[in-house]
């Protein structure tokens, strides 16, 4: 059966790319190929970042062996910036991918028209046909994207938490202005959050396959969320994902933060899965037991100086 290539289509090839991800995660975590793992797929998808860039996504490149997708071609949150998914079982097409992201997904750069692809740090097979088609890795660390785990069966018995506060899930209060102001203020914005982003806030706590029950959150006694912990299950690889994660300045070095995200684990264990995924190798992560598990880099190719 032959492999046919074309664009991108949401409304038709988006749970088509769900499902491809599901299949070609590897639990193992060992040899080189990485791809997304499916929450963030649709975190994407849910992201306001997207919203303004629909008719970008057509960009997008598909393969097909037959009826079942084998490899996609993809932004995230602007063109420029590439990720290459693609069944191991196929890397005969990892030099089509590559030559598919300059002429598509290329976006402009201080360095002129370019894109820059995220391939695995252990992958020579994906940095050889790279080198010889133009493309240039990246050394600085900013242009890594480190990803940690944890096995969700070894936590703390006991998460420790100041007096007056409360762990719970947004199935127990799910305000959406709590979460608005959490959010914007736990990514170091100052001040009080915007009313007109509040619509964009619903979208994302609208992801189909975010669960009110597995996120979490801190309340401090006043009512605020101090802390919140996205968090993502897929059942069928028994694997959870931890996306985004904010705490309040007023709120930090209390420990609210380590016990939002260990709750949410706590809560996918319980649900079956074994091992929990971030994006990140900040020393939060580390300090309550994550450990390095793969790097991507980016690589890039200037198409216009």
């Amino acid at each position: 059966m032959g492999i046919h290539h074309r664009h991108y289509n949401h409304t038709t090839d988006y749970d088509a790319v769900s499902g491809f991800l599901i299949r070609s995660y590897r639990s193992t975590i060992a040899g080189p190929h990485r791809n997304w793992l499916e929450p963030r797929w649709e975190y994407m998808h849910h992201h306001p970042a997207i919203y303004d860039k629909q008719d970008d996504l057509s960009r997008c490149g598909i393969w097909f062996e037959g009826d079942a997708v084998v490899a996609v071609a993809h932004f995230e949150h602007r063109l420029g910036i590439a990720y290459l998914q693609i069944d191991p079982a196929h890397a005969g097409l990892k030099r089509e991918m590559l030559e598919y992201a300059p002429e598509h997904l290329a976006g402009d750069f201080k360095v002129g028209r370019a894109v820059h692809v995220y391939l695995d740090e252990q992958d020579d097979a994906w940095h050889q046909i790279a080198l010889a088609l133009g493309y240039e890795r990246m050394v600085d660390e900013g242009f890594a994207e480190m990803t940690m785990t944890l096995a969700a069966t070894a936590l703390p018995e006991r998460i420790e938490i100041p007096e007056g506060f409360e762990i719970l899930g947004l199935d127990e209060d799910d305000d959406v202005r709590k979460v608005h102001r959490v959010m914007h203020r736990g990514f170091n914005h100052e001040g009080e959050p915007p009313e007109d982003g509040l619509d964009d806030r619903r979208r994302k706590l609208s992801a189909p396959s975010l669960r009110k029950d597995l996120t979490v959150v801190a309340r401090a006694p006043n009512g605020d969320f101090s802390s919140f912990c996205g968090m993502w299950i897929d059942a069928v690889n028994r694997i959870a994902m931890v996306e985004p994660v904010a705490t309040d300045p007023d709120y930090r070095r209390q420990g609210l933060g380590t016990a939002v995200v260990l709750e949410g684990i706590r809560r996918c264990a319980a649900e079956g899965a074994t091992v929990a995924f971030v994006g990140s190798d900040q020393a939060f992560y580390k300090s309550m037991g994550f450990e390095p598990a793969y790097c991507r880099r980016i690589w890039r190719r200037v198409v216009e100086g």
